[in-house]
């Protein structure tokens, strides 16, 4: 069974109260992204009875304008093409199924074995290193991501390790209060890496659960990123063994490519080991998920689908792919 089948099946299925929830979440903060895409997509179907070169030359254009990629667009499109003339598939409701498929296989086929939620470690301090420019959301979905934790009953503690910015520490220190965390605060200006081994400290001290770092989103001079960063992950790794053991980069789903730019770029100085979309139900350009997939390798942990603290979801590929084109 292809997964667009799989996918109706799945969803015309009675769900949990927990599952119907998740479904709606997906569904509210997708409907952007699905107005450009999804129905955009029904619409080309229903203009022709038979695919020909107009047909994808028009599926082309709908793929790029919901940011799926030039690069992955092309393929999806020439291994669509490839499949009409070798197969004989000539109704554009079946290419549409081929296409989910595709667009499943594409992702899944780089993130086999990717778990989106945290991995706590056994023992001592899990340590969360957070990047991203300035303006994506950062510092509230590092609340959102505390959020889930404390939620799971853990412990939480803040490192305000963006020290150059103006207002991020005290925005952080906003956070940490209302969620009744702890954090590390330094001057402005202040060495972040100092800010790290006294936050490491603290954390083995006060035997937490998840500690995370916020990093200076400076892209300007990645020379001197890199090198803060290396200092950063220097003094957390001797304090703490192992650590950091998340790297989580924050991309704002609004910026479209510009935001796989970034990507890209943070990955060049950073090891990257998740991305987190944020403000997805404010666009529609929900195909971006599936660029940074394809370009960069590096899976997507967590979707933000609203404003609301419960509106950071863990990543489900499903869920995303039945609310961007069936929902």
């Amino acid at each position: 069974m292809g997964l667009f089948r799989y996918l109706k099946e799945k969803f015309s299925k009675k769900k949990s109260a927990e599952e119907e929830q998740k479904q709606e979440i997906y569904e509210a903060g997708l409907k952007k992204s699905r107005e450009a895409f999804g129905t955009k997509l029904k619409e080309l179907n229903r203009r022709y009875q038979k695919v020909n070169s107009s047909y994808f030359e028009e599926l082309e254009e709908i793929l790029i304008e919901a940011d799926v990629g030039v690069s992955l667009t092309l393929k999806l499109v020439n291994e669509l093409m490839d499949k009409s003339q070798k197969e004989g598939i000539h109704d554009p409701t079946v290419l549409e199924e081929e296409l989910v498929d595709l667009m499943f296989i594409g992702y899944s086929e780089k993130g086999r074995d990717v778990i989106n939620e945290i991995h706590y470690q056994k023992e001592g301090p899990t340590v969360m290193l957070v990047e991203g420019v300035n303006g994506v959301g950062k510092t509230t979905t590092i609340a959102k991501l505390a959020y889930r934790a404390i939620k799971q009953g853990k412990k939480v503690l803040f490192v305000a390790g963006d020290t150059f910015r103006a207002g991020a520490r005290e925005q952080l220190s906003i956070w940490a209060e209302r969620l009744k965390c702890d954090i590390v605060l330094g001057k402005e200006g202040a060495d972040p890496a100092s800010l790290c081994y006294d936050g490491a400290k603290k954390a083995l001290e006060e035997k937490v659960d998840l500690l995370i770092v916020d990093t200076a989103g400076r892209l300007q001079n990645k020379q001197n990123l890199m090198a803060e960063l290396a200092k950063m992950k220097k003094v957390l790794s001797r304090e703490i063994p192992g650590s950091p053991h998340e790297t989580f980069l924050i991309i704002d789903a609004t910026t479209g490519q510009n935001g796989v730019s970034q990507a890209r770029a943070f990955k060049e100085v950073s090891e990257v080991t998740g991305i987190v979309i944020t403000k997805m139900d404010g666009t529609s350009k929900g195909g971006i998920i599936l660029s940074i997939r394809d370009e960069l390798g590096v899976p997507v942990r967590f979707i933000g689908l609203g404003e609301k603290m419960e509106d950071l979801r863990e990543f489900d590929l499903d869920h995303y792919l039945h609310a961007l084109l069936l929902g």
